[in-house]
């Protein structure tokens, strides 16, 4: 989408530029806290030279700190070729010039994320529990939409601003630790000027990280509608991402990565104990509602282009998502939507009567054909954790030797046979 590409590259600088002035101004904050007015300067210096040690980690390996955050371990070759033939076919269909490296990730809650500074060294990330519970067609929606915000620069986007909204979290939380433990400035001084600094600098690190973290969830909810439209025309079935959402929505399952830094990046916001994902609109939600999602998806109807997704969208949210340029380029053009009649659901401009039946959703897989694919996935995810995995001649167990055990297990343990 070319006016989603332009307008990340945009915001790339601006958000840049904004976050760097909120670090300098909680590092000025931190030093007047501290140290009184005097070490304001002193502070602002500090929290510069760490914007300028975080900019270089972005541009160098940002990814890889984000996939740290997650836990996520390279796939090896020779693993789960499915998903490796997914993530190829659809970096073909995205028209990327490399193909992302893909990462697991150990934790049964359903979703994936990509990341990466350009789209030639992109990767993207899935967890087991997402590849047990989806068949190919879902799975492959899923990867597309990821591939989307590889296409749409969304990515490099989100690490430059993950990375950034990081280094403020930890400034906060040092300098709030700093004055519980007693190291702060002590307002006994008689200086009034170090006392106001002292007031005013608790103000900025209280204010700085909220703002930047609604800065940070601003940028990632109109992306995710993008995504979803990108991912429907690279796969040219909407369904299937449609049937996914709809199924990773089901799932109350709380996740291991709790990080906010990455919270934004996944498919759909990874959820606490006890939580459920909102069925309604949230001022300060990190995406918008699934089933919203999966409306605009099945109310596509047949077509899979961009002109088809903006006039789903218009019927569905009566707002706009894709720009003028990108359906021109499409070769669509959208018709203007009639309003939908009151008690009827808007499907391609037509009421409940006339409209077209909702695409039904595929069967759940079997229990044996979810535990088939969790083995598969855990097993490719101790194998991308150094883990060896060896049979036994004898007993024909399958054992999975850790790293440290490599090398130094020589029998079976269920058998005692030499391996």
């Amino acid at each position: 989408m070319w006016e989603q590409i332009h307008a990340n590259k945009v915001r790339s600088v601006l958000v840049v530029t904004l976050l760097a002035v909120m670090l300098v101004a909680c590092g000025a904050a931190a030093g007047a806290v501290l140290g009184g007015a005097n070490a304001a300067l002193v502070g602002a210096a500090i929290a510069f030279a760490l914007w300028l040690i975080m900019w270089m980690t972005t541009i160098s390996s940002g990814d890889q700190v984000l996939l740290n955050f997650a836990g996520a371990r390279e796939l090896p070759a020779g693993e789960l070729p499915q998903l490796r033939n997914i993530v190829e076919e659809m970096a073909i269909a995205a028209g990327l010039d490399g193909v992302p490296k893909i990462y697991v990730i150990d934790d049964r809650a359903p979703n994936a994320f990509a990341a990466g500074r350009k789209p030639e060294n992109a990767v993207v990330a899935v967890t087991t529990g997402l590849l047990a519970m989806l068949d190919r067609d879902e799975l492959q929606g899923v990867i597309a939409h990821e591939i989307g915000h590889v296409k749409n620069r969304d990515v490099a986007l989100m690490t430059t601003a993950g990375i950034m909204l990081g280094a403020i979290v930890i400034l906060g939380e040092f300098t709030t630790r700093a004055l519980w433990w007693g190291g702060g400035y002590r307002s006994r001084s008689s200086n009034n000027s170090n006392a106001a600094a002292a007031v005013i600098g608790v103000i900025v690190i209280v204010l700085a990280p909220i703002l930047a973290q609604l800065l940070y969830f601003a940028l990632s909810r109109r992306r995710e509608y993008l995504a979803d439209a990108s991912g429907a025309r690279f796969t040219r079935y909407p369904e299937g991402l449609a049937s996914a959402l709809e199924k990773i929505g089901g799932v109350a399952r709380p996740q291991a990565d709790q990080s906010r830094v990455t919270a934004p990046m996944y498919i759909v916001r990874p959820l606490r104990k006890g939580e459920k994902l909102s069925a309604r609109r949230q001022w300060f939600a990190t995406h918008p509602p699934i089933q919203e999602r999966v409306r605009i998806l099945r109310a596509m109807g047949g077509g899979a282009g961009y002109a088809d997704y903006e006039r789903a969208c218009r019927e569905v949210t009566g707002r706009s998502m894709v720009g003028a340029r990108t359906l021109a380029e499409d070769g669509g053009a959208v018709a203007a939507v009639a309003p939908a009649q009151a008690g009827a659901t808007p499907v391609m401009g037509l009421t409940d009567a006339a409209a077209p039946a909702t695409p039904p959703v595929p069967p759940a897989a079997s229990p044996r054909a979810r535990r088939r694919r969790m083995r598969e996935a855990s097993d490719a995810y101790l194998s991308a954790s150094g883990y060896a995995k060896r049979s036994c001649a004898n007993c024909q167990a399958v054992i999975k030797i850790p790293p440290a055990l490599r090398g130094k297990l020589r029998n079976c343990p269920r058998c005692g046979s030499a391996l």
